[in-house]
């Protein structure tokens, strides 16, 4: 990935950090039969209104956010009975050539990353999940209709990945991405969040008696995972900001740019006016200061992210 120019970084105060509120605490997912439909639902809108203020806030790590998004629910949605976790998904993309193929399981991250992108379509995040036996133009019928229906947003979304898997058992990613892009279309959000497979993981089966109450447990839950990961890069970026004038490297700031728009960055990313020596220099000034962290624990083929 070639990443672009750095613009000037705004030093305003970041906005702050919203978070599910505690009056309406997620039905827990041993407890759903316990749950009715309304009090899931009434958690799940609670929820996603303090998570409409991370999203509308665009805040400057939007980008790295979306990212991380992904690849925690392209970790948590197995691909015909295979699961990678969080360290394989990320080195299978990171560390592929461009142009090259990332495998199974960094195809697998791509997509979601695809899902992750402001103004993604259906047929890209189809085509990219890949479905084998549903039609792209069957889930537009899905997707269209639910987000279009008279249920409020966590019952739509729900609804629609029932749909995806009444045709199709084992499409739980696939009918995580459509709900997701349902529940951003009716809450208004210029692109979805891969948020739905956080949750919709121990989902029970569609034909459940606990299923609805699942459907609005998944978007009351997921929401504050996402509220988590936000304040969590918040306070990374604040570090970075408080580290940036004990730097004179005159690529800092498009690589801060980088860091602001990706999940990781190797020593090998092609930033304009970086050479990879600098970039690893500048990487290594950057641990010493603690405004990045260095994922992957090894001495070589090192990942960085805020």
């Amino acid at each position: 990935m070639r990443y672009r120019r750095a613009m000037p970084l705004n030093l305003e105060s970041l906005p702050p950090t919203p978070r599910p509120p505690l009056w309406a605490p997620p039905p827990a997912a041993r407890s759903l039969n316990e749950f009715s439909v309304l009090n899931a639902a009434f958690a799940a809108g609670a929820a996603l209104a303090a998570l409409d203020q991370a999203v509308r806030c665009a805040a400057p790590f939007d980008g790295a956010w979306r990212r991380r998004l992904a690849l925690k629910a392209a970790a948590q949605v197995a691909e015909r009975g295979r699961s990678d976790d969080e360290a394989s998904l990320r080195d299978a993309l990171a560390l592929t050539r461009p142009g090259g193929d990332p495998g199974p399981a960094g195809r697998r991250y791509a997509a979601w990353r695809a899902l992750a992108e402001p103004g993604a379509r259906l047929a890209e995040v189809t085509a990219a999940l890949g479905a084998p036996r549903l039609a792209v133009a069957d889930l537009a019928t899905i997707h269209a209709a639910h987000a279009r229906s008279a249920a409020p947003a966590p019952l739509a979304a729900a609804a629609a990945a029932k749909a995806v898997l009444v045709r199709q058992a084992d499409a739980q990613g696939l009918a995580c991405a459509v709900a997701d892009l349902v529940l951003a279309a009716r809450l208004g959000w210029p692109g979805a969040l891969p948020l739905l497979a956080l949750e919709f993981a121990s989902a029970p089966t569609p034909n459940h008696p606990a299923w609805d109450a699942a459907g609005c447990a998944a978007p009351a839950r997921a929401p504050a995972a996402a509220c988590a990961l936000s304040a969590a890069l918040a306070r990374a970026e604040l570090g970075r900001r408080a580290a940036a004038p004990n730097l004179r490297a005159t690529g800092a700031p498009a690589v801060f740019a980088a860091l602001l728009e990706d999940d990781v960055l190797t020593s090998a990313a092609a930033i304009p006016g970086v050479s990879d020596r600098g970039l690893r220099r500048l990487f290594d000034r950057l641990l010493a200061l603690g405004a990045v962290r260095e994922f992957s624990g090894r001495a070589t083929f090192r990942l960085y992210g805020l």
